[in-house]
């Protein structure tokens, strides 16, 4: 039996759903880069909680699709997290420089960019259940409304365990810990409890995996966008139903 529904969008790794699947919650990783519908089990069958993590395909940019998934789980009113991770590459301040050249094209790509970030917070007050949006550094800020928290990986390392402390897709690219920095903003629910801290050591200035993440390709950019393991343990552990 389900502790309940975690609704998760724009998400292709599926890592800020982990903790509540492997803690008995049906979770569902909505993201246009899957292949139909697959499902990933944790824990067994003798166990009185089994979660999983749904990945399923869908186009998050088609307002329909937010009205196909509302009408598909509101019914059984067991949504009880939700979060968001929107396209970032017209938002986000570090690709200012081609802002103006994309203005040129479409001089309201930023107001669409930024209103599929509101279309997501739109969904979860449906839903009336605790929710997140995240987005690095952005013209989000202006184009809908200031952030709530914002937070480096680093800060929530010491919620892995020592034994954990190496990253278990990608030890050649995550730093142990997730000691390193990355300002990342959130845009939340009121009911949203925003974890403590609890801070690893990190390296002075950037860190090494800045020069192994760059570039374009799809891979680079969908481990950029992985959700810290220490911050998704952290937010399950403080907004858990």
């Amino acid at each position: 039996m389900s502790k309940g529904i975690v609704i998760s969008l724009y998400d292709y790794t599926g890592e800020a759903l982990k903790p509540w699947a492997e803690a008995g919650y049906t979770c569902y990783a909505f993201d246009i880069q899957h292949e139909g519908w697959t499902i990933e089990s944790y824990g067994n069958k003798n166990d009185e909680h089994v979660g999983s993590i749904h990945y399923r395909h869908a186009d998050l940019h088609d307002y329909d699709t937010h009205r196909k998934i509302f009408k598909e789980f509101n019914h059984n009113k067991r949504v009880v997290f939700g979060m968001a991770f929107p396209v970032c590459t017209d938002l986000a301040v570090s690709g200012a420089a081609w802002f103006k050249r994309k203005a040129e094209h479409d001089p309201e790509f930023q107001e669409k960019a930024a209103q599929h970030a509101i279309d997501c917070a739109h969904l979860f007050m449906h839903f009336d259940c605790p929710y997140f949006i995240e987005n690095p550094v952005s013209v989000l800020a202006t184009k809908w409304r200031k952030p709530d928290y914002s937070f480096h990986p680093y800060e929530y390392g010491e919620y892995i365990p020592d034994d954990e402390a190496e990253h278990p897709r990608w030890p050649d690219y995550i730093a142990p810990k997730d000691a390193y920095t990355k300002k990342t903003c959130l845009w939340t629910s009121k009911s949203f409890r925003m974890p403590h801290r609890l801070p690893t050591c990190k390296p002075n200035g950037y860190s090494a995996q800045h020069l192994k993440l760059g570039g374009k390709s799809k891979r680079t950019k969908d481990i950029r966008s992985a959700t810290p393991r220490g911050f998704a343990t952290a937010v399950y552990e403080f907004n858990r139903a």
